[in-house]
C-alpha cells in the first residue's frame, strides 16, 4: 500500500487570517509560524477546517474500504453494483481491489484517525491509516503530527475491551501520561517514527 497525496487545498495563510478575522484584527499577510500552527491544531478551533487533504490508495481491499467509507467526509470508492458493472455483486470476492480516493479537512483527520490508528481497529486497516499518517507528514507535518489512537488523543483507553497500548507506550515513555497534550503527542510520535524504523 503507497499513500498518493493528490492535493492539498487551502493554506495556513488562509488558517491564521480566519482567526484574526474572528477577533477583529487584520490579515496577517504571510503564514503563520509552527507554534501558532501546533497551537490552533491542538485546540482543534474551526480555522483547521480550512485545510483539506485529497489522497488517493490504490489496491485496497474491498472490505477495507468499507471501514473508511464510515467517517463523515468525502470519498469515492468504484461501484460493486451489477446494473453498472455486468457481475453479480454477490459474486465479487471482498479482497477485490479497490481504488479509494479520499478528501477530509484537518479536523475530520484528527476525528477519524482516533479510532483508525487504534488497535482496535482491523490491523489492514491501521496500517492504511498509519501510511497515511506518514505520507502527510511529508507535506503537512504539523497535521500528521495531531493524528493519533484515541487513547493518546484522551490520555487512556476509553474503548470497552482495550487492547492495553496505551499502558505498553506509558511504560516505554512515561510522557505518554503527560496532562500536557503536546508532550503526549510528542511522545507518542516518537514512538511511531521508531516503529517504522526512521525519524521525522
Amino acid at each position: 500500500m503507497k499513500t498518493e497525496i493528490l492535493k492539498v487545498k487551502g493554506d495556513w495563510a488562509e488558517v491564521v487570517d480566519d482567526c484574526r478575522a474572528t477577533v477583529g484584527k487584520e490579515e496577517l499577510g504571510h503564514e503563520p509560524s509552527e507554534r501558532f500552527k501546533r497551537g490552533i491544531l491542538l485546540a482543534e478551533h474551526s480555522p483547521i477546517r480550512d485545510i483539506s487533504i485529497k489522497w488517493r490508495w490504490p489496491g485496497m481491499p474491498h472490505w477495507v474500504t468499507v471501514h473508511w467509507v464510515r467517517h463523515k467526509w468525502e470519498k469515492f470508492v468504484r461501484t460493486q453494483r451489477s446494473d453498472r458493472t455486468g457481475v453479480p455483486r454477490d459474486k465479487l470476492p471482498q479482497d477485490e481491489p479497490q481504488t479509494f480516493t479520499g478528501e477530509a479537512n484537518a479536523q475530520h483527520l484528527i476525528d477519524t484517525m482516533r479510532k483508525r490508528l487504534c488497535f482496535q481497529a482491523a490491523g489492514e486497516t491501521r496500517e492504511y491509516a498509519e501510511d497515511l499518517k506518514a505520507t502527510i507528514h511529508r507535506v503537512e507535518p504539523e497535521i500528521s503530527d495531531v493524528l493519533v489512537p484515541n487513547c493518546i488523543y484522551r490520555c487512556g483507553c476509553p474503548e470497552m475491551n482495550g487492547c492495553g497500548l496505551f499502558a505498553r507506550m506509558l511504560k516505554a515513555d512515561p510522557d505518554i501520561g503527560s496532562h500536557d497534550i503536546q508532550r503526549r503527542y510528542d511522545a507518542y510520535n516518537r514512538l511511531f517514527w521508531a516503529e517504522r524504523g526512521q525519524g521525522k
